[in-house]
């Protein structure tokens, strides 16, 4: 570490405004311009994130208005891991919101005077050891909290400030890289469910057939969505002419004519997941990854953790693993290649490789199975559930014309989500060791310039 970097507690470069308490009779489910901030706006591993929104439609205090760019930080953490508190994360521009500073949540002011770089605090107040001190001084047994003065007390070493510059701008050159990917995610999902909720839930082709019109945004030449560029809309006149002319009463209400309502064991096997015995597991890498429930559960894939000898329960590469208890039932990931499941969530393997269709079905049935669960304080789903869930289920040819025109897009969804981990992991292992000192900034812009693979070698 160079000698230029000098020993500094916290509480001289910065304080912490502590947020509003908005009143709570103003708190509400629909969108609205304003948006508060919360515990869930921070990712496990710091950082930013959407999550579920809390809107307010009250009164609005000024002063507490936050701005493109300000550094937040969680005060209160209410998962059983201590899993955010502590961490920071950088009020993002999100188009048609404006973001409130609430109370559990600080937002961190450089003391006038001093010149310390934001994007190098951001990081700081992500790093290991950080977040050690962060923990360390909590209070709380179930829901943890801690406080200006106890982050402010935090001891580092601060580098001059063209090196603290130069430390956040290659750190937020991989999380850009890693937003950009997820909002491409995004999009690409956005499309693939538009296509499937025109077909399959609004029947917009039938709905045309039945009243003499083309199909909006009909391609020519028998181009598809794909092909075609579009949005999720396009159809071509060949896909048009698979849909039925017609309604008729179902149990599910109204459905095209022809189409039928079958359980969702139909089209899929279901295993359910069972424990494996407990000398089986370890950490090393050895045998099959065992996936238990939603601790493993990515954002995509699943996170391997524990590996285990035991393989009579296994879900294929394709299989959707779902999540059948606690209050996390219903998430849901995509098996990225064998996997061991465990109690707590099972497999659902689509027949004829129409996992796209049936990943759709899930997700747009996923109210109406949840109602079917038991349980008021551990909710679960039994196997006779999922396999009895009743689904609707068009022509065989519909569903293979959805699973082409979408599997392209699947494809590179999960080609982003991997370049989304190793660059996860490549600023990972970077973070510490420049927040640290311990690599010199040179080697760092090469990691970045030349690719997580060869990045990941160089530390």
């Amino acid at each position: 570490m160079s000698s230029e970097w000098q020993s500094v507690q916290l509480n001289q470069l910065i304080t912490i405004k502590h947020g509003f308490a908005f009143k709570g009779e103003y708190f509400c489910d629909e969108l609205t311009q304003y948006q508060l901030t919360t515990p869930g706006n921070f990712a496990i591993d710091g950082g930013f994130q959407l999550g579920k929104g809390k809107y307010y439609n009250g009164p609005i205090v000024e002063d507490y208005i936050l701005k493109k760019g300000d550094l937040i930080v969680t005060m209160t953490d209410l998962s059983k891991a201590t899993d955010t508190l502590g961490y920071s994360a950088v009020v993002p521009e999100t188009k048609g919101t404006t973001w409130l500073h609430n109370q559990r949540v600080g937002l961190v002011q450089i003391k006038t005077g001093v010149v310390v770089d934001t994007k190098f605090l951001h990081y700081l107040m992500r790093s290991d050891t950080y977040r050690q001190w962060v923990v360390s001084s909590a209070s709380g047994s179930t829901v943890k909290h801690t406080s200006p003065s106890r982050i402010c007390d935090y001891r580092f070493d601060v580098p001059p400030y063209g090196v603290q510059v130069s430390i956040g701008e290659a750190l937020t050159t991989l999380d850009d890289r890693i937003s950009l990917l997820r909002e491409t995610n995004a999009t690409l999902e956005a499309i693939a469910q538009a296509l499937f909720k025109s077909w399959f839930v609004d029947f917009d082709p039938v709905r045309d057939r039945m009243e003499g019109r083309e199909p909006e945004g009909v391609a020519q030449g028998g181009a598809n969505v794909a092909s075609a560029g579009c949005a999720g809309t396009t159809i071509s006149a060949e896909t048009a002419a698979l849909f039925p002319d017609a309604f008729e009463e179902s149990e599910l209400g109204l459905i095209p004519r022809g189409w039928k309502v079958v359980p969702l064991s139909s089209i899929s096997t279901v295993t359910m997941g069972l424990s494996p015995k407990g000398d089986s597991y370890n950490s090393e890498g050895h045998g099959v990854p065992l996936i238990n429930g939603p601790v493993e559960f990515g954002e995509y894939f699943p996170v391997r953790t524990k590996w285990t000898s035991a393989s009579d329960r296994v879900a294929h590469t394709g299989d959707l693993i779902f999540c059948v208890r606690g209050s996390t039932t219903g998430r849901r990931v995509v098996a990225d290649g064998d996997y061991c499941i465990g109690r707590g969530v099972c497999s659902i393997r689509a027949h004829n490789g129409t996992n796209g269709f049936l990943f759709q079905t899930i997700n747009f049935g996923l109210d109406r199975l949840l109602s079917k669960t038991t349980g008021s304080v551990f909710p679960s789903l039994s196997a006779p559930d999922i396999k009895g869930f009743n689904i609707l289920a068009p022509e065989a040819n519909l569903i293979d014309t959805y699973e082409d025109t979408t599997r392209p897009l699947l494809h590179r969804i999960q080609s982003n989500q991997r370049k989304i981990e190793t660059l996860t992991q490549l600023r990972d292992t970077l973070l510490p060791r420049l927040i640290s000192g311990h690599l010199r900034l040179p080697e760092a812009d090469a990691a970045v310039v030349e690719g997580p693979r060869a990045a990941i070698g160089a530390v």
